[in-house]
């Protein structure tokens, strides 16, 4: 069974592998219910979805009916407005089928005008604070992607007390020196603050440039199980932070059993060399 830990402030133990529910985007109800299967078999007990996953909310909605409580449940908006973020926040309320949701992100805050929309008065941040007072969710988070997302989450925790952040980590995107700074510094922060730091991309291994895309992911994962298993305990190898899983359903079940067998962080030597056998590049610059 893959550990558990405490997921920051919330007083949840989940499991440091997060669904990561983007894999449902596009597949039919039956791929889902197997992938419940594969879920249930390891131990998950937290899902990260977002209303702009395609199907990802419908498709979760049997599972909370089949196994309820089982799940700490997490969803997202994109929406910057007030208005428009609570249309969406009601929207995956209805789509999930469910009363109230444990966290609830705001997607992908990136560009410097949409950041201050959202953190603003009228902004999706008071959408959540609102939420949270009438007790249709729990937790407020904060996401993004790119080589500046750690220094802007840094400057959303001075502008407000979030629970969670999610952000990229893997071995190739902390090789930039500009980011790894601004990680380290994020997760001191988190430490102190008892905010919950959830990574993504922790397989992945190239942009796909002009080559075919064989899986759902907009990255070229990684494939080799040896390949999958050095990138996630390198990943696991930092304490208190989780994993979102993987974006494709056939990759999840290896992430999932590296994660279960984890015991020990490879050496940088070992990364070094899977980066090089893999032809790895960093997929934000």
């Amino acid at each position: 069974m893959i550990p558990k830990a405490e997921f920051g402030r919330t007083g949840h133990r989940s499991t440091r592998v997060v669904f990561g529910a983007a894999a449902l985007a596009r597949a039919t109800q039956k791929v889902a219910d197997e992938t419940l299967e594969v879920l249930l078999r390891h131990g998950v007990n937290h899902i990260d979805t977002a209303a702009a996953y395609g199907d990802s909310e419908l498709r979760i909605k049997p599972w909370l009916k089949r196994e309820p409580g089982r799940f700490f449940l997490a969803t997202k908006t994109d929406k910057r407005d007030e208005k428009g973020a609570r249309a969406e926040l009601e929207r995956s309320l209805d789509r999930l089928d469910v009363a109230h949701v444990d966290l609830w992100q705001l997607h992908s805050l990136a560009d410097p005008i949409e950041w201050d929309q959202a953190l603003s008065p009228g902004g999706a941040l008071d959408a959540a604070q609102l939420a949270r007072e009438e007790g249709l969710i729990k937790w407020i988070g904060v996401t993004g992607h790119g080589t500046q997302i750690a220094a802007t989450i840094r400057r959303s925790l001075d502008r407000f007390d979030f629970d969670t952040v999610l952000l990229p980590y893997n071995y190739i995107t902390m090789r930039n020196p500009y980011y790894r700074e601004n990680f380290e510094a994020l997760l001191q922060t988190c430490q102190e603050r008892n905010v919950a730091v959830q990574t993504i991309k922790s397989i992945a291994g190239r942009p796909w440039m002009e080559q075919e895309h064989t899986r759902s992911t907009w990255y070229q994962p990684l494939e080799s199980p040896d390949d999958i298993d050095l990138a996630v305990w390198w990943a696991m190898g930092r304490p208190g932070i989780f994993l979102n899983s993987v974006g494709d359903v056939d990759l999840l079940p290896l992430v999932l059993d590296a994660a279960a067998r984890f015991k020990i962080a490879p050496a940088d030597a070992e990364m070094d060399s899977m980066l090089e056998r893999v032809h790895s590049e960093p997929l934000f610059v």
